[in-house]
């Protein structure tokens, strides 16, 4: 058992502070952009895909943008309109935290699509890009809600049970924990497998994220606290397991017409 006390602040200067989930989205992006030039480097000598990668680099910014405004407005939207409705100054107050994942994966997907556009690229060629590289910043993101002592689990005699001082002294599960290693770890190594070792297919890396990533977050949800101004819908399931089966649903039926525009 472990009792956490992990400082979510790893140095302050005056008024300027370092956070470790600062510091998660920092790496994922620097990270995800160094595998994301690799990843279509390898494409682009095993295909006949022409591809400019200043264009990538470009991409950078844009899914910056797209994962903050995303995240902020799925959080909003999803979980906690009613407040946000009553206190709209409050929708800019980022830095107190309230961001959604699902709310990110839209943002990322609408501000890839308009990027492609101005580009005249093709929107799936970089979100497969995108849905390889992104594991690495949900693993770090996890590993910071871990430090934070946030979105803790349920209740739980398990050995590894750790207790959140700051939510109370009962033991509970590591769920950011088994995020990490699920939508991060083995999300991350299946997909790079498949886009290093298998001949690309247009759009199968994006499918697939939503698929594994929405299978796993379900996975996790069953050992993970419900938000509690939600708690479960119909009495059975979490808000984050609703968004989860639409990922998968959305992911199966995008593959099903890609196979058959591709005949593949």
């Amino acid at each position: 058992m472990y009792t956490h006390n992990l400082d979510p602040v790893l140095l302050e200067f005056g008024v300027l502070t370092i956070r470790w989930y600062s510091l998660a989205y920092i790496f994922g992006i620097l990270l995800g952009w160094w595998l994301g030039r690799n990843i279509i480097t390898h494409i682009l000598k095993t295909s006949n895909l022409k591809f400019d990668l200043s264009d990538f680099d470009d991409l950078i910014t844009y899914l910056i943008i797209s994962i903050i405004i995303g995240g902020r407005l799925g959080y909003i939207i999803f979980y906690n309109l009613d407040y946000y409705i009553l206190n709209p100054l409050d929708i800019i107050k980022v830095w107190e935290g309230g961001m959604s994942f699902h709310g990110a994966l839209l943002g990322i997907i609408l501000g890839t699509h308009l990027f492609s556009f101005k580009k005249n690229l093709s929107t799936f060629f970089l979100l497969d890009v995108v849905a390889c590289v992104s594991p690495i910043g949900i693993f770090f993101g996890r590993i910071a809600n871990f430090i934070n002592g946030e979105l803790v689990g349920k209740v739980t005699d398990v050995a590894w049970g750790v207790i959140f001082p700051t939510v109370d002294m009962l033991k509970r599960h590591p769920s950011q924990l088994y995020e990490a290693i699920l939508e991060g770890g083995i999300l991350f190594v299946i997909l790079n497998t498949l886009i290093f070792k298998k001949k690309y297919e247009l759009g199968n890396s994006s499918c697939l994220f939503l698929i594994f990533y929405g299978l796993f977050r379900i996975i996790s949800e069953f050992f993970r606290e419900p938000d509690p101004h939600l708690g479960y819908l119909f009495d059975l399931f979490s808000m984050g397991t609703i968004l989860s089966m639409f990922m998968i649903l959305s992911g199966v039926i995008i593959k099903i017409i890609l196979n058959k525009k591709y005949e593949i």
